[in-house]
């Protein structure tokens, strides 16, 4: 277990109350979930598992939802794909297996097991992914007009947070560096990001209290999607000190401070609400998500109203059960968990590090990165004169290697527990393949070209005209591409992934991000959230 003995609430010491699967009777609690003293944990089956097995086990007659009516309707082309037994497990709000928005049986279990292995002091399973819990958290700490701080390259998932709660942003714009073409790093002042971020943080405090006014959240986003991390203990410190709640987007982060490894979670820092991608690096379902809460700044039934608000009443127990069994797996032994998926990428890294033209983001490449997580791993080969789309492309075509992210200049691994030696040495070798191939076709110059993609960070130099909830009902007009600078973005723009919009509803449209999004998009990039694909035209507000 993680965090702080205090804040935690042990699973099996009350008599609550439940039904019984299959028949009409209440029983003790701690006669279905049976205490560790009683049963080892490697022979019981997580809560939320053990229900739904034993309610997909019954013999009835089911005339309730799903259509498929527990596989007997299941349509043939995707079961000759994945078999029935999905479509039995595929069950919804049964008695048996709990109420989602009010649990008292075996999902509060699962979720109460969940907060005491994470450290939280309550958890909320998530089927909405990160994006749900993002929303519930900005919506439960802002109400209409109140300030949010946040980083300009925030997922995108916070700006709709913003346009549901009413939140207006007071933006800490990030430091770029143009190397590696990412956004959050080494500043001018020479200080690490840590004290960058805090310090960005603390000004804007300062300024609002200025003004007369006092922010609602900070919103943070640590590790960032290429395992760039932050110390967020003085930023929770400085929060705290004031009454403010942090709010930390740790969706590539649900792995974190659970091997000496890996750098410290946002909870083990004291963040107040924590939401984290479980599916990402540890092994539940896509779109299953937890968030987390610490402390009592953060009013826990508004907590419960926004994720009712926003979560579907027809949850599916697949990807909640999923989350039951990712926790049980990572509490048998969390260290032991990741030691091989450590020692594959350390190999990686040195390995690739060998190879000419190619560069690694590491300590190395960015000294004043506080922390970077080791199990992702991402390669740069601008000195190949390849962009990140280029590269990816062949590596993807002729040795079948599929990547989490490509960029302008790199291209982003994701190393995870199911990550095998033998995909590490294709990597490697597919790499190799593509430095040789590179120095055949350029000869001697083939490490002389950089792919360069401006001077300034496409959100650099931005002027909010509308907060984004103003700007997202405001009445939209299309304008051509060539005429659109200087009007009021009605879109909310980003290359996907990562997912940062380069333009948000309500700012103004300039010439950089609009070059920006030009450029990537011509390198391979995809543009989500423009009505015209095309990007020959773009939807503006209304004067």
């Amino acid at each position: 277990m993680i965090g702080k003995e205090r804040k935690t609430i042990e699973p099996c010491n009350e008599q609550g109350k439940r039904i019984v699967i299959g028949k009409f009777k209440s029983v003790a609690k701690d006669k279905l979930i049976l205490c560790d003293s009683q049963m080892s944990q490697e022979d019981k089956l997580p809560p939320l598992i053990n229900a739904l097995k034993t309610s997909a086990e019954q013999n009835a007659a089911s005339f309730h939802f799903p259509g498929h009516n527990r596989g007997q309707a299941a349509p043939s082309s995707l079961t000759q794909l994945i078999g029935v037994k999905p479509f039995l497990h595929d069950l919804t709000g049964l008695p048996e297996l709990d109420n989602f928005f009010s649990p008292e049986g075996p999902l509060l279990d699962a979720q109460q097991q969940a907060a005491k292995l994470f450290g939280s002091l309550e958890t909320w399973f998530l089927v909405g992914g990160t994006t749900c819990g993002i929303q519930a958290a900005i919506m439960a700490t802002c109400s209409p007009g109140d300030i949010l701080i946040l980083p300009r390259n925030s997922h995108i998932s916070a700006i709709s947070a913003m346009v549901l709660s009413g939140a207006v942003p007071r933006y800490i714009i990030p430091d770029y560096n143009f190397d590696w073409d990412i956004a959050g790093g080494v500043t001018p002042s020479q200080a690490s990001l840590y004290w960058w971020l805090f310090l960005q943080v603390e000004t804007a405090i300062r300024e609002l209290e200025m003004e007369g006014q006092k922010p609602a959240a900070v919103f943070v986003t640590s590790p960032t999607y290429h395992g760039i991390c932050s110390n967020l203990s003085e930023i929770s410190k400085l929060c705290h000190s004031q009454g403010i709640p942090l709010i930390v987007d740790e969706a590539h982060g649900a792995h974190l401070g659970f091997h000496p490894q890996l750098p410290s979670s946002a909870l083990q820092q004291d963040a107040d609400l924590v939401v984290q991608s479980t599916h990402k690096v540890l092994c539940s379902l896509t779109q299953s998500s937890m968030l987390h809460m610490l402390g009592n700044i953060v009013d826990r039934e508004r907590i419960c109203r926004c994720l009712q608000t926003l979560q579907s009443t027809s949850p599916s127990y697949l990807l909640l059960a999923s989350l039951d069994a990712a926790r049980c797996q990572l509490s048998k032994n969390p260290k032991a968990v990741f030691n091989k998926a450590l020692k594959i990428a350390v190999e990686a890294k040195d390995m690739i590090k060998e190879l000419a033209g190619i560069s690694v983001l590491d300590f190395q490449s960015f000294p004043k990165f506080p922390t970077v997580d080791p199990l992702r791993l991402t390669v740069g080969f601008g000195q190949l004169g390849l962009s990140g789309y280029e590269a990816d492309e062949i590596l993807c075509k002729e040795h079948e290697i599929i990547c989490e992210l490509a960029g302008t200049q790199s291209i982003t691994y994701a190393m995870n527990l199911g990550t095998c030696r033998e995909h590490v040495e294709r990597l490697v070798s597919g790499i190799k393949h593509l430095v040789s191939s590179q120095a055949l076709i350029k000869g001697d110059d083939a490490a002389g070209g950089r792919v360069r993609v401006g001077t300034a960070a496409p959100f650099a130099e931005i002027t909010r005209s509308l907060n984004p909830r103003e700007a997202f009902f405001k009445r939209k007009r299309r304008v051509s591409i060539e005429d659109c600078i200087g009007e009021v973005s009605g879109e909310m723009i980003c290359p996907y992934p990562p997912g940062i919009p380069v333009m948000i509803p309500g700012e103004i449209i300039t010439e950089k991000a609009l070059d920006y999004l030009v450029n990537v998009r011509s390198n391979g990039a995809v543009i989500s959230g423009a009505s015209d694909s095309q990007l020959s035209s773009i939807l503006v507000c209304n004067g």
